[in-house]
């Protein structure tokens, strides 16, 4: 600590700041390295690819009384160390609690009671009737407040962390330099663009804390019900919640304060803020028995029981008088939307080629600072200049060659950009994330409400009689129909409750309801409270189109219910929808019928396999294939008559595998997903300009790909493959099936059905032509975490040619955003819902089409709730990127020549004026990089996208040609002045260049005794003027237009501004003007030809420059560096992929490897 302080004190503080950009320095500099348990400091690094350091302190808490004897808090006592339970060590991270554990002599996380694998039956047994007050007080001390505190910093702490960026360090280290060389007017011009860089800075960072706040405050903070015993219920806060509680959910739902289980009643709860599908979903309480109940609570197998936190309860059912409870399993930034919001809040970097290339040129710049550096010292000893001088010039040296104001300049484009990108509805609160757009080459997109509209709609229905179908009807409402099976199986086979009067719960279950023109009706609170048994939720058909009473076909009297009565049907138990199973099915008895009925819908495969085969058409088959190739979602329906004998009590005790079988085929229904009219064009637009399109959603698969087929993202030719993996169960490894959705005979197992790498200008260019794609990969959420685990060598392979994801957990699509950028893709996603924030964040690129929660985490939010805006953003962001390539050259180049002027002028004790340096860093500079970076964006995506890196061969050599031209120039003009014979050599005394420019009038200037700098002579003017006209020619040949901008004469305020340079530079060089002469301390030279030669020069040099060295740095067989293009080639060169249909690949075991080393 001594060493450090010394050291900060003779460094004026630059260790310090040293230390705090690097914390792995700090804690080894100034901490002693010790046991991981008596530790005072903890450092901590990512396990990521960034490998980012992080300090954090660790704690100790005394708790007032020992850990309580009681059984209700034993799985929590290796909170506290054994040897001493009085004291605990803890740090925090992230929003986040660490717990020393000394069984495992290390830190712990603790989440909840999720972490002591309790069992279902227990947590109905030992956790239903609540904690004491002490224990709760207790357990809060670990847990801490049930609350996503998001802290908004104050301005003056935002204001300290974005000065001690090192840009800003070394603007002031410039500034503090310049003011003792008394150059206070571009100093001023800085420190004014500082100040407008970081006021905006501030303003943007503070904006997003505080919408945050705003969102997670909103319903954080609620007045619940907890129980304290059997009997005993009290009003609290729910910030006071620790895990164990148990809360009572009132009848009138409310906002749910944590992640709690349920235990006891039904809740309908909208998800849409975790799931982004505006569903209301059933929650059933935990079951307490049998194999279920003694397994252990999990919330990913168990999230059919669990009430989130975040979600909104609709309303709850209860039965004879009893209340609907929950115990509480995480609480604070543990529960799923406390992990959503520390997603949002510490969001992993975005590398980006281009800023990591920008650094690495800029150390490049310092080691030419440093020569420089070391050269000024050298000559200012070996002349004998005083010390003073010797550090202001050596030091100025640095300032020249890195320029201070490359992050204004540097900014400009993206400000311009994100000027444009307002006036077409698209707001940005991450500015430096345009730049990314531009290198676009994979965009996710979530379905409902972005590729989509909302919800299913009915195209019509495809009854089945007798073993064979009926025509197509578009119609399930007529008369006709009324009283047939298959309407009634459309009315009652479904998962609907009603909220407030207004029917909710599934988009296709309310669209099928909805056909048959039913009505129904569920039982008062008052109902089931007077009556033992549960009231069934009835179902019956409009009273103007009850049937008449007629005698039916003997033959279709199975299928026609004559009775009026007989339309009237309660629904006595349900089986919902399982993804896995992929149907849902209901037990239903008519009123003033004996026996009870089951009816099934699912998916069209999965319902005929549970049929009787001579139910099914013999044209099922192809009927289905014909519909599924149109697009169209298909659901099928059966029914089947159960035994007599079947009481009420009986039911609800049967499982679903009992009734799901030897049912009698109905027919289809048939769904269109509404596409919204830009998708397709847009999608299109991507393909064309080779941007890969991926869908992202929480909606089922069969959908998912109808949409992917109807919106252009799968082709009518192409196959879908749906990897169906599963986890590891009875000794059985884990394993993917792989299914293909269509007949595979058509299908091509050579190398020409993986894509192919296009070759572009003679090399690799990276990129794999979706027109030659003959197959996607379809996976499910539960499929891609299995896949994560036990298949990880198949990931990046499966991830290359996947089109759509469905059934996608909200950090499920952050994973696939962070394996897509492990494969080295630059990502967007698009999205509207708080389900896509986490991806929203992660990715490259993210784009909201809400304004609501989404757009806190997304940095881009569009106006427009379509995803025309996707092209737009990729357009501009290839703009802003050709623009900052443009200025960064442009800058580099400014830079290295006023450094070539000021070396060379060193070398005769001379310098640029002040106002010379203010010129040409005003005047020229500043104005020429913000007029250069208005070009707007080129109207169309082109195919190929703008280079990504700095130090690509083509970027670098069009650079150094242009170093070497301008050097050239500047030497030449340096040496051939010293030749003419009116050259006179200055010196203080003497009157050498001090001769008005106006020679004609013969009228002598006197020896201006300030003029101790030699800053007025002749190398001075001529460089003066050599450089003025470089910089100009320079920021011409930097300035590109198209493909990716607008032409530079489009860009009349640029045109304007060379144009009035070059015409203000000949003029002041052909024609005297004392005063200006006087100001810029210039004197006459008769070298204009340099312009020219300049100019024409350095125009050609580019052209040629960039063709010869692409021959050279090129070559035709260079290997593609991006990891998917090398993956994509290994893919083509081998035969093995895509798997065979139906084949079955499974996960490689320690055993399976042991084995085989031991027959070997």
């Amino acid at each position: 600590m001594i060493l450090v302080g010394v050291g900060a004190v003779c460094s004026g503080g630059l260790l310090l700041l040293l230390l705090y950009w690097l914390p792995e320095w700090g804690v080894k500099s100034t901490c002693t390295h010790t046991t991981l348990k008596d530790a005072h400091t903890v450092l901590l690094r990512t396990t990521d690819e960034f490998r980012q350091w992080f300090r954090a302190k660790v704690h100790v808490m005394l708790p007032e009384n020992q850990l309580p004897n009681g059984d209700g808090d034993l799985e929590f006592k290796c909170v506290v160390s054994p040897l001493s339970p009085s004291q605990v060590h803890y740090f925090v991270h992230h929003s986040t609690r660490y717990y020393w554990n000394d069984v495992i002599q290390n830190f712990e996380l603790y989440k909840g009671l999720e972490d002591v694998n309790v069992s279902c039956a227990s947590l109905h047994s030992e956790h239903s009737s609540g904690l004491s007050k002490t224990l709760q007080d207790y357990r809060r001390l670990f847990f801490g407040e049930n609350e996503i505190a998001v802290r908004v910093p104050s301005l003056l702490k935002l204001l300290v962390k974005e000065v001690l960026n090192p840009f800003y360090i070394f603007q002031l280290f410039s500034i503090i330099l310049w003011s003792f060389e008394d150059y206070y007017y571009y100093a001023s011009a800085i420190v004014f663009m500082s100040i407008i860089s970081i006021a905006t800075s501030l303003y943007t960072i503070k904006k997003q804390y505080v919408m945050l706040h705003d969102m997670v405050a909103a319903h954080s903070v609620v007045r619940v019900s907890v129980c304290r015993g059997n009997k005993d219920i009290e009003q609290a806060m729910s910030t006071e919640l620790v895990p164990g509680d148990v809360i009572v959910i009132p009848a009138n739902g409310m906002i749910m304060p944590c992640d709690a289980v349920l235990f006891r009643g039904t809740c309908i709860v909208n998800e849409s803020m975790l799931t982004g599908e505006s569903v209301p979903v059933t929650k059933t309480s935990l079951p307490s028995a049998g194999e279920e109940g003694a397994r252990s609570y999990n919330m990913d197998e168990h999230k059919k029981h669990t009430l989130y936190c975040g979600t909104h309860v609709i309303q709850t059912r209860f039965y004879a008088g009893e209340l609907v409870k929950a115990v509480v399993v995480r609480t604070g930034f543990s529960t799923e939307k406390g992990q959503l919001v520390r997603s949002i809040l510490y969001p992993k970097p975005t590398d980006f080629k281009l800023y990591h290339d920008a650094y690495l040129f800029l150390l490049c710049l310092v080691g030419v600072a440093g020569i420089g550096f070391i050269y000024t010292i050298v000559l200012s000893i070996m002349n004998k200049v005083p010390a003073k001088t010797i550090i202001i010039e050596s030091l100025d040296i640095v300032t020249i060659t890195v320029p201070p104001a490359l992050p204004a300049a540097m900014t400009a484009g993206i400000v311009y950009a994100q000027r444009r990108l307002k006036r077409i509805g698209i707001f940005c609160i991450s500015p430096q994330r345009i730049n990314m757009c531009g290198q676009l080459n994979v965009v996710c997109f979530d379905k409902t409400g972005t590729l989509t509209e909302d919800g299913l709609d009915l195209w019509g229905i495809h009854r089945a009689e007798d073993g064979s179908f009926c025509s197509p009807e578009s119609e399930a409402a007529k008369d006709s129909l009324v009283n047939t099976t298959f309407v009634a199986c459309m009315a009652t086979c479904h998962s609907l409750t009603k909220i407030e009067g207004e029917l909710s719960g599934d988009p296709l279950d309310l669209k099928m309801f909805s056909a048959t023109g039913w009505i129904l009706e569920e039982p008062t609170e008052e109902e089931t409270a007077l009556h033992n048994p549960i009231m069934p939720t009835v179902v019956r058909p409009p009273k103007h189109i009850a049937p008449e009473s007629h005698q039916s076909n003997p033959l279709t009297q199975s299928m026609e219910l004559s009775e009026l009565s007989a339309c009237e049907i309660g629904i006595v138990r349900q089986f919902p929808f399982s993804s896995a199973l992929q149907r849902m099915s209901v037990v239903v008895r008519r009123l003033g019928v004996k026996h009870m009925d089951a009816f099934l819908k699912g998916a069209p495969e999965v319902v005929a396999s549970l049929c009787r085969q001579h139910t099914i058409p013999q044209t099922f088959t192809e009927t289905l294939e014909d519909y599924t190739r149109q697009g169209f979602r298909v659901i099928a329906l059966a029914h089947r008559q159960l035994e007599s004998k079947l009481s009420w009590h009986k039911v609800q005790s049967l499982s679903r595998d009992v009734i799901e079988t030897n049912m009698e085929f109905l027919g289809l229904i048939i769904m269109q997903n509404k596409i919204k009219p830009e998708t397709a064009g847009v999608l299109c637009e991507l393909q064309r300009a080779n941007i890969r399109t991926l869908m992202v959603t929480g909606d089922n698969m069969l959908t998912a790909i109808s949409v992917a087929r109807d919106c252009g993202m799968v082709r009518p030719h192409e196959k879908v493959i749906i990897a169906d993996a599963v986890p590891p169960k009875d000794f059985q490894p884990a394993s993917i099936t792989w299914h293909y959705t269509e007949n595979q005979m058509t299908f091509r197992y050579c190398s020409s059905a993986i894509d192919k790498i296009e070759l572009d200008e003679g090399t690799w260019d990276g990129e794999v032509s979706q027109q030659e794609q003959s197959y996607h990969f379809a996976v499910s959420g539960k499929a891609f975490a299995v896949i994560l685990e036990y298949f990880p060598q198949l990931v990046q392979k499966l991830v290359l040619r996947a089109t759509v994801f469905a059934r996608m957990a909200p950090d499920q699509k952050t994973q696939l955003v962070e394996v897509l950028q492990s494969m080295d893709y630059t990502v967007g996603m698009c999205g509207d819902g708080a389900n896509d924030c986490g991806a929203l964040k992660r990715a490259h690129s993210g784009i909201s089409l809400s304004e609501l929660e989404a757009s806190v985490a997304s940095p881009f939010t569009s106006s427009t709730s379509n995803i025309s805006c996707v092209p737009n953003l990729i357009r501009e962001g290839r703009a802003a990127l050709i623009t900052s390539f443009c200025v960064f050259k442009f800058m580099a180049l400014y830079s290295i020549i006023q450094f070539i002027s000021v070396i060379l002028l060193y070398s005769v004790l001379s310098n640029l004026g002040d106002f010379q340096f203010l010129f040409i860093d005003l005047i020229i500079i500043l104005t020429i990089a913000f007029t250069m970076s208005l070009n707007p964006a080129w109207k169309e995506l082109v195919w190929r996208r703008p280079p990504s890196s700095l130090i690509s061969g083509q970027l670098l050599c069009s650079v150094l040609t242009q170093i070497l031209t301008c050097l050239v120039f500047q030497v030449l003009a340096f040496l051939l002045v010293r030749q003419q014979s009116w050259y006179e050599t200055w010196t203080p005394q003497s009157d050498a260049c001090n001769v008005s420019r106006s020679i004609f009038s013969l009228r002598v200037n006197v020896t201006d005794p300030q003029n101790h700098k030699n800053i007025r002579n002749y190398e001075n003017t001529s460089l003066f003027y050599i450089s003025a006209f470089q910089y100009l020619a320079v920021a011409i040949v930097f300035s590109k237009g198209k493909p990716f901008r607008q032409p530079s004469y489009k860009n009349w305020l640029f045109m304007l501004t060379c144009i009035g340079l070059y015409t203000f530079l000949l003029l002041i060089m052909l024609h005297p003007f004392p005063a200006v002469d006087n100001f810029l301390e210039v004197n006459f030279v008769a070298l204009m030809f340099s312009l020219f030669s300049t100019l024409h020069v350095q125009v050609a040099n580019d052209r040629w420059a960039s063709s010869v060295l692409s021959w050279l740095f090129c070559r035709r067989h260079k290997a593609p560096r991006a990891l998917y293009m090398q993956l994509a080639l290994e893919l083509q060169e081998g035969s093995e992929w895509p798997p065979q249909p139906s084949a079955v690949t499974y996960a490689i075991t320690r055993a399976t490897v042991s084995e085989n080393q031991h027959e070997m």
